[in-house]
């Protein structure tokens, strides 16, 4: 048996020079051939402290996305400012647009970072997108005028499928659907109506691809992490955890190391896991600033063990380190050491549990 598998959620911060070279694009004072070679540089840079940090798979830290969730939407004219705020616990808030008129699509798939990235990989990438669920907020509960709401959710599928084919088509290893909405969706109805909502339209993406490709498709859960503040850290994991698993896909990594109680979900996931799927804890907290030692990550595993069969237990971290790129709360150089403390806390528990790497 190879040894637990491991993977970043996907973001580490932008460097202060790489937030410079954005803010002066954006006013005008630098030329998109410039703006590209900081890309460059910062990408090469990223990956190479990835690999550094011995991730078997790695990701190019979404240094050239404008953020995680609004990537889709870059350059669209047909949006407005004023959609759906979400609070998080310190008091901020982030905004998401709002469609004015029809028809939908997305401006940019996933997919076009990895060109980029491959220039300079070695190890598999993966590549994470935007949940159909959270582009399907976009929607303004009053309607829009000769453009429904069944003919936009026709056009979110279309595009999500297209926005995952995408990162397939440019050699991405695996797949990453961001659902950090689902915690909040419980926030929002507890009846878990919203809920079951998101995941039947996720699922309805996921039935284009065969089951094979399912199996290199996970989805993101987390209570939000922005600013070292969460949006949905006090809804409790027992009310996600079994709607969760009854998506259709592979891979599963869900937060837990910034859990109070982490045996309860993980027994709940325990008694909920089908066969055909692989979870991969977060052992990682990316909104506390302290550095966890190989040996912390590796008590982390031990007890997920306890509960998940070691056949179908990954590790990951809680969540991106940076998912919105004005997010610098976290230095680089702390997120490549919490990284490298996850991967051989993965390989200490390993051996503990008796695998060997192939």
């Amino acid at each position: 048996m190879n040894l637990i598998p491991t993977e970043a959620v996907g973001s580490v911060p932008r460097s202060r020079e790489l937030q410079e070279a954005i803010v002066a694009f954006s006013q005008g004072h630098l030329s998109s051939e410039k703006l590209n070679q900081h890309f460059d540089r910062a990408v090469k840079e990223t990956i190479r402290s990835m690999e550094a940090t011995g991730s078997p798979i790695i990701t190019d830290g979404e240094q050239t996305k404008t953020s995680f969730v609004t990537y889709p939407l870059d350059g669209l004219d047909n949006l407005a400012g004023d959609g759906i705020s979400i609070p998080f616990e310190d008091g901020h808030t982030r905004q998401l647009p709002r469609l004015t008129n029809g028809p939908f699509r997305y401006s940019t798939y996933a997919g076009s970072y990895l060109p980029r990235a491959k220039k300079f990989a070695k190890r598999p990438l993966k590549q994470a997108v935007i949940s159909a669920s959270a582009m399907s907020l976009l929607y303004p509960q009053d309607g829009l005028p000769n453009y429904s709401q069944e003919q936009f959710l026709n056009d979110l599928i279309r595009h999500s499928v297209a926005d995952i084919r995408s990162c397939f088509d440019n050699g991405a290893y695996h797949v990453q659907v961001d659902f950090t909405e689902a915690r909040l969706s419980i926030k929002l109805d507890p009846s878990k109506g919203l809920l079951q909502q998101f995941i039947n339209l996720n699922n309805k993406v996921l039935s284009h691809f065969s089951e094979q490709e399912r199996q290199r498709i996970g989805f993101h859960t987390c209570p939000g992490g922005d600013h070292n503040s969460t949006h949905s850290g006090d809804v409790d994991y027992a009310n996600l955890i079994p709607l969760f698993l009854t998506l259709n896909c592979g891979n599963f990594y869900m937060q837990m190391a910034s859990e109070t109680n982490p045996v309860k979900p993980l027994r709940i996931i325990g008694e909920n896991i089908r066969p055909n799927q692989k979870v991969y804890v977060g052992v990682i907290d990316v909104i506390n600033e302290e550095i966890e030692t190989p040996e912390m990550v590796c008590d982390r595993i031990m007890t997920a063990a306890e509960y998940i069969p070691v056949h179908q237990l990954g590790t990951t971290d809680d969540c991106g380190f940076s998912p919105f790129s004005d997010d610098i709360v976290t230095s680089r150089d702390t997120a490549f050491a919490k990284i490298t403390a996850r991967v051989e806390g993965t390989k200490m528990a390993s051996e503990k549990l008796g695998l060997n790497e192939k």
